[in-house]
Parts: C-alpha cells; sequence; structure tokens
C-alpha cells in the first residue's frame, strides 16, 4: 500500500473529533495544565490517535542549534546540543556546502534527541537593521537568503526529520508583531519577501512551513488563503503542510479555509480567555456548514502525509547521543568562514608571539547568539578570553584579572544582576566599559604590542533594537574607551583592534578612523573565542562578507517607518520602500552605506579576469577566473549582479543574480568559475506576471555589490512573460 492510500485509509477511520485534534497542537508542553513532552524543552507535539496507531510527533527550535533543556529531573545525563553560528553569520560564509553539512550536524541532533521536526530556518528578509531577530534571519537580499536556507534544509533533511521555514510572510520586525498589519504592495512581495522562501521551498522541499503572526494587508498570514493556497500551494507546488507560529491569528475556522493545516501549539484559549477552544470551534464549523469537512480532510491529509515520514511515526529508537565533538568541529568551520574583516590597516594578521591588552567585558561575557527561541544550551562556550588563553596567546594577565574581577563584582550588584526573560532568557543588564585610569591604559600601552577592545551588542524574540546609544550607535562609555585605548596605544606606536560581538549592524562610521583593524565576528556559537583567536593570528583567513548592508548612520536606512504607526503602539506598518531594501537602495539612489553588501577583506588579494558572458535558450551563462595574487591562502566571493536596461518597470541599479565561494585558493592559484543565471530570475513582476523586458543587460562581476571587477554584455531580443 502506498503512503497515499495509507493516509487516506487513515483518515477515512477517523472520527470528526479525531480529524479536529489532529490539526491542534497539544498546548504548550509543561505549561497551563499540559503534559511536559517527552523531550523536555520541545517548543510542541502534535496529538496522537492511539487506536488508528498515529504517534505524537515532536517539534523543536531552532535556527543556530536545537534547542532542548539540558538537564531533566531525576536524570543525571545531559541533553546539551551544538550552538552553531547564527544565521547571520551563516549567510556571511556565502558557502552553500557549509550550510548544508550545519544542517546535517543538526539534523543529527534532532533525530538523536527525539525530535521530528526543526523549527528552522528563519528567513525573513533584513529589512531594517533594528529587527531584533535580524540574528536568525539570513540576509537582506533574497537570492542569498533562499540559497542559504535550501542548502541547511537539505542538510537537515537528510537525516530523516524534517525542517520548518518560517515566518511566512513579512515578519520583519518584532514590535506588536501579532497583530501590526503590513502594508506591502505585491511586486514588493513578489521580489523580495516571498523570494526567498520559493527559491528555498522549490529547490528542498521543506516538510512545513511556519505562517507569521502578523497582518499582511489586511488579513493574518495564517489566515490568508491568496498567499497559503494560492501563492505557496498552487504556484509553487509546496507538497508540505503550514503550521501556524505559536498562538498565532484570531480565528481557527478562517485558518482551517485558508489553508493553514495546523495550529500550534493549540490550547490558544488557556492563556486567553477571549479565544475559544480550537477543537470545538472547527468541529462545530463543520456540524454547523461554516467549514467543509472535505477541507478539514484535506489539512489532515496534508500534516499525515509529511507525518508519516517521521522519525516517531516510523518508531525510531533514538540514542540521546549525537556526535556532539564531530558537530563542534562543524560549528567551529562555519563560524572560521563566517567572520568579516571590515578594516585592516597592516595590523592584521598578529605574530602569534604578540602581546595583546584585551579591552570589553565582552571578553568575558562574549556573546554567542541572540534570545528567544533562537537561543541554544550547548555544553560550553568558549569566551573571546578563554579562545585566546587555549591558543597560547599572550594576553595580559594582569589586564584580564582586573576584567575578571570586575565583571563578578558588578554582576553582584542589583542593577546588574542577571535575571530571567519571559522565555527563560538572561537579561544581562549592559555593564559600563570605561572604568580604567589613564595610568593604567599607559602602563599596558608600554608592554603590549596591540589592543583589542570587544564590542558586543544582544538582542532577541520579542522585541526590536532602539537607534540609540548603547545599542545602534556606541554608548559613551564604549565610545570613551575607544578614544583612550587608541589615544594613548597610538602614542606609543602600538595599533588598534576592534572585534564586533554582534548579531545585526551597529553605526561604525564615526569611530572607525579611531583604529587600525574591524573584526566583525558576529555571534559565532560556542565555538567563539577558539575562532577568534585562529583568525587574529592568521591561522586561517577571514573570508565571510556582509549578508546586509552597514549603513552609515540609522538616518539614511529606507524603512524610515519602522515599526509602524503610531510610533508607541503600531497597528499598521507601511513598506513605503517597495523593492528598494538594502543595497538595492543604497546603489540606486545614491546613498553612501558604511560599508556596502557583499563587502569582506582578506588578508590576502585576488584578481579577477577572462569574463565570458553566453545567452543559452533559458539562461546566461557567466564564466570567468579568480587568482590569489596575495601571500596568504584564501577563498573569495565572486558576485554576479545584473543591470537591467530602461524599460515599462522601475528597477534597481543592480540586483545579485548569482555567487561562488572559491575553494581555499594558494597564492598564485587560479580557480574558473561559471555561474549559471535562470532567464526568468531577471524578470520583474508587473502586476499580473513576471516581465523580462528586451534590451541590453549588463553583468557586473565583483568581489562586493560596490567593488565591481569584470562587466560584460547580453541582449534580450524580445519581451518574455512567465507566469506566477
Amino acid at each position: 500500500m502506498s503512503v497515499s492510500d495509507n493516509v487516506d485509509e487513515l483518515i477515512s477511520r477517523m472520527t470528526l473529533e479525531e480529524k479536529a485534534q489532529f490539526v491542534v497542537g497539544r498546548g504548550v508542553p509543561g505549561f497551563f495544565g499540559n503534559p511536559p513532552s517527552r523531550v523536555p524543552g520541545a517548543a510542541g507535539e502534535t496529538r496522537p490517535i492511539e487506536r488508528l496507531g498515529i504517534p505524537s510527533v515532536v517539534l523543536a527550535d531552532g535556527p543556530a542549534g536545537l534547542r532542548i533543556n539540558p538537564r531533566r529531573e531525576g536524570d543525571e545525563k545531559t541533553y546539551h546540543a551544538t550552538a552553531f553560528p547564527v544565521a547571520i553569520m551563516l549567510a556571511s560564509t556565502w558557502n552553500r556546502e557549509l550550510l548544508e553539512a550545519v544542517g546535517r550536524a543538526m539534523g543529527e541532533e534532532v533525530r538523536e534527541y527525539g525530535v521530528d521536526i526543526l523549527l528552522a530556518p528563519a528567513m525573513n528578509i533584513h529589512r531594517n537593521p533594528l529587527c531584533g531577530r535580524n540574528f536568525e534571519y539570513y540576509s537582506e537580499d533574497p537570492l542569498l537568503s533562499g540559497e542559504m536556507a535550501a542548502a541547511f534544509i537539505k542538510g537537515v533533511q537528510s537525516q530523516g526529520v524534517g525542517a520548518c521555514v518560517k515566518h511566512f510572510v513579512a515578519n520583519n520586525q518584532e514590535t506588536n508583531r501579532r497583530i501590526v498589519d503590513t502594508i506591502v504592495s505585491e511586486r514588493a512581495l513578489r521580489e523580495i519577501y516571498l523570494k526567498g522562501f520559493e527559491i528555498a521551498i522549490k529547490k528542498s522541499k521543506p516538510w512545513a512551513v511556519m505562517s507569521a503572526y502578523n497582518k499582511l494587508n489586511g488579513k493574518y498570514c495564517s489566515q490568508n488563503e491568496w498567499l497559503l493556497t494560492k501563492v505557496l500551494r498552487e504556484e509553487w507546488g509546496f507538497e508540505g503542510f503550514v503550521m501556524t507560529d505559536w498562538f498565532a491569528g484570531d480565528d481557527p475556522v478562517e485558518q482551517m479555509r485558508a489553508g493553514n493545516d495546523m495550529i500550534m501549539p493549540g490550547k490558544a484559549y488557556q492563556i486567553d480567555s477571549k479565544r475559544k477552544d480550537e477543537v470545538e470551534e472547527i468541529m462545530n464549523a463543520v456540524k454547523e456548514g461554516r467549514l467543509s469537512e472535505e477541507v478539514l480532510d484535506r489539512n489532515v491529509r496534508n500534516i499525515l502525509k509529511v507525518l508519516v515520514n517521521s522519525p516517531s511515526f516510523k518508531g525510531y529508537k533514538y540514542s540521546s547521543q549525537p556526535d556532539l565533538e564531530a558537530h563542534a568541529k562543524v560549528a567551529y568551520e562555519a563560524g572560521i568562514e563566517g567572520v568579516v574583516l571590515l578594516k585592516n590597516e597592516g595590523v592584521l594578521p598578529l605574530k602569534e608571539d604578540a602581546s595583546i591588552a584585551l579591552f570589553g567585558t565582552g571578553q568575558i561575557e562574549t556573546i554567542k547568539g541572540g534570545t528567544g527561541s533562537g537561543d541554544t544550551h550547548p555544553r560550553y562556550v568558549i569566551s573571546i578570553l578563554e579562545g585566546m588563553r587555549e591558543r597560547n596567546l599572550k594576553v595580559d594577565e594582569e589586564l584580564a584579572e582586573i576584567y575578571t574581577r570586575y565583571v563578578r563584582e558588578m554582576r553582584e550588584k542589583e542593577e546588574y544582576r542577571i535575571k530571567r526573560g519571559p522565555f527563560g532568557q538572561p537579561i544581562m543588564p549592559r555593564l559600563p566599559q570605561d572604568f580604567l585610569g589613564e595610568d593604567q591604559l599607559k602602563r599596558y600601552a608600554e608592554r603590549n604590542d596591540v589592543a583589542i577592545i570587544v564590542i558586543s551588542r544582544i538582542s532577541g524574540e520579542g522585541y526590536d533594537r532602539k537607534p540609540e546609544k548603547g545599542d545602534f550607535y556606541l554608548s559613551d562609555d564604549e565610545k570613551s574607551l575607544l578614544e583612550k585605548v587608541s589615544k594613548v596605544f597610538h602614542e606609543h606606536g602600538k595599533r588598534v583592534v576592534v572585534l564586533l560581538n554582534i548579531g545585526s549592524p551597529i553605526e561604525v562610521a564615526s569611530w572607525r578612523g579611531l583604529v587600525d583593524s574591524i573584526l566583525l565576528i558576529w555571534q559565532a556559537g560556542q565555538e567563539t573565542g577558539r575562532i577568534v583567536a585562529d583568525t587574529i593570528v592568521g591561522k586561517v583567513n577571514p573570508s565571510g562578507k556582509l549578508p546586509t548592508t552597514f549603513p552609515r548612520d540609522y538616518s539614511d536606512v529606507p524603512s524610515w517607518n519602522f515599526p509602524g504607526e503610531p510610533k508607541d503602539d503600531p497597528q499598521r506598518v507601511v513598506y513605503d520602500e517597495g523593492i528598494y531594501v538594502g543595497y538595492r537602495y543604497y546603489d540606486t539612489f545614491g546613498v553612501e552605506p558604511a560599508y556596502e553588501f557583499g563587502f569582506g577583506l582578506s588578508y590576502t588579494t585576488f584578481e579577477y579576469k577572462n569574463l565570458d558572458v553566453k545567452v543559452l535558450n533559458d539562461s546566461i551563462k557567466v564564466s570567468f577566473e579568480v587568482t590569489n595574487t596575495g601571500d596568504f591562502p584564501g577563498k573569495e566571493i565572486a558576485q554576479v549582479y545584473v543591470r537591467a536596461p530602461k524599460g515599462k518597470l522601475d528597477k534597481p541599479f543592480q540586483e545579485l543574480k548569482g555567487f561562488h565561494k572559491t575553494r581555499l585558493l594558494k597564492p598564485g592559484e587560479t580557480e574558473k568559475v561559471e555561474v549559471e543565471i535562470c532567464l526568468r530570475s531577471l524578470a520583474s513582476f508587473d502586476g499580473e506576471k513576471w516581465l523580462l523586458e528586451k534590451g541590453e543587460y549588463e553583468v557586473r562581476v565583483g568581489a562586493s555589490s560596490r567593488d565591481i571587477r569584470l562587466t560584460g554584455k547580453f541582449t534580450i531580443d524580445k519581451e518574455r512573460r512567465y507566469n506566477p
């Protein structure tokens, strides 16, 4: 009997009540009177139908690693999972193979800890640098987002478990995320906000999609039939099932009709007295003729077709012993390739015997990742200080001890004590950074070769960042520390390096002239300290490039009305900038960023040559050579942009249409790069169809969106139209 026959036979034996229960989760495990999950810390479970042999299935977060409880009551064993680099750092690798390896490692942990579906990847667009969850999203560009997500999903699902892409769609802020009405044109939706999802879904066929909290042009995403049925299923051919974000929407019957197959976590009425029991609502709607039982059957079928392939359904005996040692190596490699060198005036790499004065409390309280559902519970986190010590770098131990004592004593004070937030995440009040006297600084400058200053930021689910000092801008005490250290060390002929331990852009233009090097280490997970130590001494060559623009000032950001109106309690947010998101805006309107999309330096140099552009039937084949012309082995990320001719539709100055990360090239070594670009991907949405206009197009190959090394042209002789 085929899977579909088996599913249909199961559905025919289900009662109305069982069907209604099956499309609603069991409630938040361990809360509101619900039984705990069999995998403590999992985000949700489906309901079993024991008489039909249908087991419950476990769903767990998240994008930077499996999020389950590391300890269990009455159990001496631990259940730690690997903390991988955050998604923005994974995207900074521009390396599909590496993302697939991360997915495989995460998928093994999912399977071996008894989980069936990983609630990841999260792939909303970086519309604004202040979105609190940008760290767990990939990029401002839909092609890069879609390609990274597709590779990750492929890796996860190779382990026999499912991936759930989220949050579908336009969940680009945390402020009032459950109710805000996102007003966005269909062109901007299709070209920017939907496109990454489309790429990932068509390429890697995820088991599930999670509908977003927000409304989209007046309708909750989980209740939007155009989004969930017309676009997702009919146009893109999605064959998995759709679940809500936790407690999303306000009408379970409308969710069923729209094509939202499963309501999660279920039992929303337990936390909101205005809500009714979703199971009863669905049953009553069928009995009263407000909901067709055929629609309910369709949704049950969509879920069952996926879940019959799950480990729980197959009775898999999980070990609770994934290969954490091997996965730590994958996390390290992913972090290494995601480090971005933003500035370097001859200071990095350091000699291995260089003496280092390390400043900033982030050397000790190193941030591995963001908070909320993107958090993780690893066996360890190697801080920046620990990583340097482990690698035997010559850290000024007196200064390190001062910082260690300072952090310990400050955290004992009530105003700086670490508290727990609504998701159980630690809330760490920011510690003042400028507490060292000038005499101390002079002593450290005299006896050390270099100063390294750590600047840290953390954000997370449920709140957005602020365009204020101490968040997007440096705080006064951070700026003062930078100024004092730079002045004293430069007076002694010594260099100054800044490490940015952050999850999303901050303002750098006003202070970068004070320092000699800036290394963006993002939030690299449990291996952060080792990654930093190996990069600064040149054991590895930084090869990451920015997946998002660093603006010069927040006033330059095109989404000026973030997070909506009214400002103090936004009910709607209008995407006035349309398709001009990120570099599409900065490049088209001539606004200078601090660091452009695709930017990243190396310890070596690369030459691009021999561009060839061929027009095939349905694609463009772009080939060129990249040569390492410097003294260090290194990897280069070559980016292919296309500039369209003037036509009926306004177009951005250029758009990313392909990319390739080279293998590790030794000095003098060359790699021939070939990138094939589908002609359809060059089309724009005209309101009804995708339109590829005729005319002369320019291929622009470069090391970043503003460092174009080669240009070529090709001609489209006649207009082409494609159905959505």
